[in-house]
């Protein structure tokens, strides 16, 4: 047999979310920054990203994650996660099972009962600090980059004609947040295929109205998702939420980022307090749990620093390769657009 690439990987989950961790194949990147990395890729290497999510080796809600050395003197690591569309900005709950996998499969020494990993993202420093016992990571918990409210009761139209409003948040990624009820949909599995469509509906709204831009940094601009939020389904919660993002992909868990920027929001309207627990449970009924430790500035307006914690999962190992004739070499999404090798 004649391969033309081969890639291996962990794989992993954090709140029954996927994460495709690469250890072999993937290209060499010469960026100085975690941006220039991140360019490119998306400019150089694109078909390595659809090689490993898309179908016949993933699927439309495959995740990925892409270590390479930090950037920075206070990181460990570099690091970008992959999605359906391109290159997300942040990744809570890859940073969750990332953390786990390295810890679990050794190749990050444990040096404590509470080992610390720094990781260079283009949102900038993420620490995450593993709880281990017995050799098992049973909880992840991260310092995000400063998550805020980009705008409240923002209005858009939607494309049946309804009128409603949606916060702006950041939370490493960048949101709009609406409730279930404002879009007429429930927050349960069987419900997907509606909320999928429902969440689309509103980020195009939003992008309709004015484009989503960082404040500092122009390759953060963009709408990543839209958080849809309900009630929670037991006491185990304080509230529930599905997240649609990049194109059409659907986190399985309450996402991180998504988290962080519910809470800057929640902060913001007095409805949490400093160093207050928030459950957030995901459509599965997976649980990550966040709290606000602190009050900063992001551009001159007020931001909070939040930790986010939930736990990590290693489902398996792979060794993927490519023959040089598989027409579908460079991946394909059924009923998306696609190409072939």
């Amino acid at each position: 047999m004649q391969f033309e690439r081969m890639i291996t990987t962990i794989e992993a989950h954090a709140g029954g979310e996927p994460l495709r961790i690469v250890t072999s194949g993937a290209p060499r990147l010469r960026g100085a920054t975690i941006a220039e990395r991140r360019s490119e890729m998306r400019a150089e290497h694109d078909a390595f990203r659809r090689t490993l999510l898309f179908e016949p080796r993933g699927h439309a809600d495959m995740y990925g994650a892409l270590l390479s050395d930090p950037v920075s003197p206070d990181a460990d690591y570099g690091v970008l996660f992959l999605t359906n569309e391109g290159y997300s900005t942040m990744c809570g709950h890859g940073i969750i099972a990332l953390t786990t996998a390295l810890i679990e499969t050794g190749h990050h020494p444990i040096e404590s009962a509470q080992p610390r990993i720094s990781y260079d993202t283009p949102a900038g420093l993420v620490n995450a600090r593993a709880t281990v016992e017995n050799g098992s990571v049973t909880n992840v918990a991260f310092e995000n980059v400063p998550a805020y409210r980009i705008a409240r009761d923002l209005p858009i139209t939607l494309e049946n004609g309804d009128h409603i409003t949606v916060d702006l948040v950041w939370g490493g990624a960048s949101y709009a947040l609406v409730s279930a009820r404002a879009l007429g949909v429930t927050v349960e599995p069987a419900e997907v295929t509606r909320l999928i469509a429902a969440g689309m509906d509103v980020k195009r709204a939003v992008l309709r109205e004015s484009p989503v831009e960082h404040p500092t940094d122009p390759t953060l601009n963009g709408l990543y998702g839209t958080i849809i939020t309900a009630e929670p389904s037991g006491e185990h919660a304080d509230g529930r939420n599905i997240v649609i993002f990049a194109d059409g992909e659907v986190d399985r868990s309450p996402c991180g980022t998504g988290t962080s920027g519910r809470l800057a929001a929640l902060y913001a309207d007095g409805e949490i307090g400093l160093d207050e627990p928030y459950r957030h449970e995901s459509v599965v009924g997976s649980v990550f749990t966040g709290r606000v430790t602190g009050e900063t500035t992001v551009a001159g307006q007020p931001a909070v620093i939040t930790e986010i914690s939930g736990r990590g999962f290693i489902t398996g190992f792979h060794q993927f390769v490519v023959q040089p004739d598989d027409p579908f070499g460079d991946g394909f999404l059924l009923g998306r657009e696609w190409s072939e090798a």
